[in-house]
């Protein structure tokens, strides 16, 4: 298989999913970055980490990026002999901010862009199918992959999504807490079956919910009501959620981001911005931030 020579760079946003009622299909692209660099090399591997989860990561074939990278070439027929990789990292990890999805999404890219005739015979329909088979699912993935808001799906097995632009008055605001959450242990605390009820106020939330982020933010706060999964999973973060509701009771769209423990404030212009910083706990990390609008996005730096 021919490789590219020189280096290829991916640059992923976080992302924060669910957003509320959206469970597991709304996603939002924000402007917080890992900076990702690749090149083949004569043998062996070797991977540089800097910035968030620098101490914690493997640096082996274990590593979340090389493995998808592997997947990747595995795909296109053909693995080179050896690799050189350099993350700098901005996402925090487990966190709920998307950073294995930006991971996986950056693994499957530099592999991609890396094969000479990669991005032919992996389309980008193609990559997000193979990004959410590696995570298991879409909504935070698409957002990854596409900026701005995304609904997914999975239609025939296979995951899929539509993009949408935020509207400008929009503001995201991060209040990261020092802690971090488990994915695993709060999807565990959700219970196989809701009352009809919630059920039917979460369908209406979400639709509410794409209108308002893309035309309509006077509706934010009621659109980002939650009755599907965020009180379920207390137990694994109270503070969270007792932030989240100190929130939404002075009126600001709170929810948490993704799995948490982190908390999204999808402020309506900067006065609520300014609200929701001054609100955020002493040992907290507050942010606003922009909403991602391109993506991923890959340069391919020939020798």
């Amino acid at each position: 298989m021919p490789f590219v020579t020189g280096s290829v760079r991916v640059r992923v946003p976080a992302t924060s999913a669910n957003l509320g009622p959206g469970y597991d299909a709304l996603g939002l692209a924000l402007g917080l970055h890992d900076e990702l660099t690749a090149s083949v090399a004569a043998d062996g591997l070797q991977v540089e980490v800097a910035g968030e989860g620098s101490e914690h990561v493997a640096l082996d074939e274990s590593h979340l990026v090389v493995a998808c990278m592997r997947r990747t070439f595995a795909l296109l027929d053909g693995d080179p002999a050896g690799l050189a990789l350099t993350c700098d990292n901005r996402i925090p990890h487990s966190r709920g901010l998307g950073s294995s999805a930006a991971a996986i999404v950056a693994g499957v890219l530099l592999a991609r862009a890396l094969v000479a005739d990669g991005a032919a015979r992996l389309p980008d329909g193609e990559v997000l199918a193979l990004a959410n088979e590696i995570e298991g699912h879409p909504d935070n993935i698409a957002p990854c992959l596409l900026g701005g808001l995304t609904v997914a799906w999975i239609a025939g097995g296979t995951a899929r999504a539509v993009r949408r632009d935020v509207d400008p008055a929009v503001l995201p605001v991060v209040l990261v807490p020092p802690f971090t959450a488990s994915t695993e242990l709060a999807r565990g605390l959700l219970p196989d079956t809701v009352p009809h009820a919630d059920a039917a106020v979460a369908a209406g939330r979400a639709a509410l919910l794409v209108a308002a982020l893309t035309g309509a933010p006077q509706a934010l706060f009621d659109a980002t009501e939650d009755r599907l999964h965020q009180q379920y999973r207390e137990p694994a973060m109270p503070d969270t959620i007792e932030l989240v509701q100190r929130l939404r009771a002075d009126g600001l769209p709170a929810v948490v981001s993704g799995a948490g423990p982190t908390v999204l404030v999808l402020a309506r212009g900067d006065a609520e911005a300014a609200r929701a910083l001054a609100v955020a706990p002493e040992d907290w990390a507050a942010q606003r931030l922009a909403v991602e609008v391109a993506g991923a996005s890959v340069t391919v730096d020939p020798t």
